[in-house]
């Protein structure tokens, strides 16, 4: 079998954690601290991120969607593939490193989805774009970490605080979608996201189609 090879390493900002970049023939690897957090050929429920999210939102000549966390671009990718010419895709990201890799290394993977006109990208926590912009989006796509408790960094906990699901609600629109991937199930964060207003549908997903890593994306609609 090919080894893996490390192509790049690069620092969390405000962390002391680390992310790898590896590769093994055609496939790539994201790690933290050398724990996997996504691989170029189990990004099925990266898609359905996007998918479900599109599928339930209004139809908007003009939806504009937050994307936190870029990762390997394929929920960007995803959906692009389902918005039309009017919407709008504002990306934040953490990691310098992350966009660079896009760009050059992984960008072929989801088709360069960041040479999209339809994006405008910011390097920048996610928790900052949420603050800083109230009622601006139709949709908050999240997959910054593994789920409620930061596995990548330890600050994005504040994103599945009370703050940080008052701070999301903010910043959707009425019927706004908070969409959310975790590894694993968690019913005291969907009573949280309840409790902060939200009708929450719990999907059950997989890394591959049909098979792989069983995870769970939640689709939080905000109250009027």
């Amino acid at each position: 079998m090919i080894p893996w090879r490390l192509l790049d390493t690069a620092a969390i900002p405000g962390d002391t954690g680390e992310l790898q970049l590896y590769q093994r023939g055609a496939e790539f690897s994201m790690r933290a601290n050398g724990g996997e957090l996504m691989n170029s050929l189990a990004h099925g429920s990266e898609d359905e991120l996007a998918d479900l999210t599109c599928a339930r939102l209004p139809l908007l000549e003009k939806p504009v969607l937050l994307v936190g966390g870029l990762g390997m671009g394929f929920t960007l990718a995803a959906a692009l593939r389902r918005l039309g010419p009017g919407a709008r895709l504002v990306v934040a990201e953490l990691v310098p490193a992350v966009v660079r890799w896009n760009r050059d290394s992984l960008g072929h993977l989801a088709e360069h989805p960041l040479r999209d006109g339809r994006v405008e990208l910011r390097v920048e926590d996610v928790a900052d774009t949420l603050k800083a912009r109230r009622r601006a989006f139709d949709a908050v796509l999240l997959d910054v970490d593994n789920g409620p408790r930061g596995f990548t960094s330890k600050a994005n906990d504040w994103l599945y605080s009370d703050l940080g699901l008052e701070a999301a609600a903010a910043a959707l629109r009425d019927r706004g979608i908070l969409a959310q991937w975790s590894c694993q199930a968690d019913r005291s964060y969907v009573a949280r996201l309840r409790k902060a207003g939200f009708s929450v549908e719990e999907v059950h997903t997989r890394g591959r189609k049909g098979k792989g890593s069983h995870n769970k994306i939640w689709l939080s609609t905000r109250k009027p």
